[in-house]
Formats: C-alpha cells, sequence, structure tokens
C-alpha cells in the first residue's frame, strides 16, 4: 500500500506519509526546538528552519509556525515571511549550496568532509552557486572559523538564508538552525547584522536540550 501504479508506472501513495509523520511525532529534536523556532517568528515574522545533514542533502526536521506582523490595532496581518521553495516540513535541500548545509559540513572531521566533497555532485542551482570543490572546501573553512554561515541567493534566486550550528552540551553539532529573507525585505548584510544574534542566543538557549 505504500506505492500505487497504473500498470506501467509507480509512485509513491499517502501511506508512506505515516513514516514522516510517526517519526516527526516522537522524534525529540522537533519536539525540543519547536517552541524556539516559533518564538523566534513570531518575534520577527521570518522563517526559521531545524535542519540535519543526510548524506549530500539536508532534511528539514522543525519549521517554526506561520504569523504575520502585528497591526496598530493588534491584528496580525498576513504572513511577511519568506517561504523559499520546497522549505517545507521534511523536505531535503543539497547540502554544498545552503547556509545549513554548509553549517553542518563544517562540523564534520577533516577526513570525513573530504570523502564527502569527493564523491559530492555540485550541481549549479542559481548564477551565484559556488561548484568548484576547492572553492567550496574555502567556503566551509572559513564557515567553520566564523561559526555561522551566510548564503546569498546560492539555493534560489531572491532568497538569502543565515544559519548557525546547534550543538549539545558534550559541543557535537546534531543540527543547524536557520532563517531565509528575500532582498526585498533586507539585504544580506542586513539579514546578518539583525538576525545572527538572535540566531545565536537561541542555539545557547536550547543546547542543554540537545
Amino acid at each position: 500500500g505504500y506505492l500505487e501504479t497504473d500498470g506501467s508506472h509507480f509512485w509513491l501513495a499517502p501511506k508512506v506519509l505515516r513514516f514522516s509523520g510517526s517519526y516527526l511525532a516522537s522524534a525529540r529534536l522537533p519536539r525540543v526546538l519547536q517552541p524556539t523556532l516559533n518564538r523566534l517568528a513570531a518575534q520577527t515574522q521570518q522563517s526559521f528552519s531545524a535542519v540535519v545533514l543526510d548524506g549530500d542533502e539536508v532534511v528539514i526536521v522543525a519549521r517554526s509556525g506561520v504569523y504575520g506582523a502585528p497591526s496598530r490595532s493588534g491584528v496580525l496581518s498576513a504572513p511577511s515571511r519568506t517561504m523559499a521553495y520546497g522549505l517545507h516540513l521534511g523536505a531535503r535541500l543539497p547540502a554544498h549550496p545552503t547556509s545549513t548545509g554548509r553549517v553542518l559540513l563544517a562540523a564534520l572531521p577533516t577526513a570525513e568532509f573530504t570523502q564527502w566533497l569527493q564523491g559530492c555532485m555540485l550541481q549549479r542551482l542559481t548564477p551565484h552557486t559556488v561548484t568548484q570543490r576547492s572553492a567550496l572546501r574555502k567556503v566551509v573553512a572559513q564557515v567553520r572559523r566564523d561559526d555561522f554561515c551566510l548564503a546569498v541567493e546560492e539555493h534560489e534566486l531572491g532568497v538569502h538564508a543565515l544559519a548557525v550550528p546547534l550543538r549539545n552540551l558534550q559541543g557535537h553539532t546534531v543540527a543547524a538552525l536557520n532563517v531565509v529573507a528575500s532582498p526585498q525585505q533586507m539585504q544580506a548584510q542586513t539579514l546578518q547584522r539583525d538576525m545572527l544574534p538572535l540566531l545565536q542566543e537561541a542555539a545557547r538557549e536550547v543546547r542543554g536540550l540537545l
């Protein structure tokens, strides 16, 4: 019952959602992070996600709720946050052009990252995507030094993304936390200036829970 067919082609049936539903209902990481994501979204009217690394891709395991900006009357208006293409709960995105992917790659041991880099296809998604292995190695090294990543229209045109690592008390990176915004909302430098302190504080707050 997990596949449907017309006799010559197969496609996934709705029953496969039981797997993701069971994971999201029982997994500790999404449950722990959801209140923080919702608080950040309500505070800033932006989109926040928690992401883990899975091979060449990252997987969104938690997403902020939808909040609009409060009007003068106190009533929430329509959501103003950027909803980049494919950024839904459970979505899988390539690791190399995404802010979260680079943060998670920066946490890998050097030998493991080298092996990952050698086996990964660095697909060009926008004119800004880094596709040279040597260049990506330098980018990830910079992310490791900075302890955050700002990706400017590399995964999708019109979308900036800023991410920080989420570490447990042992210092191991277990996920990445990011925010996305469009250039119309704020420029990349403004995104980093205004949102990085919020992301870093949130990472400190949840560290004891991971």
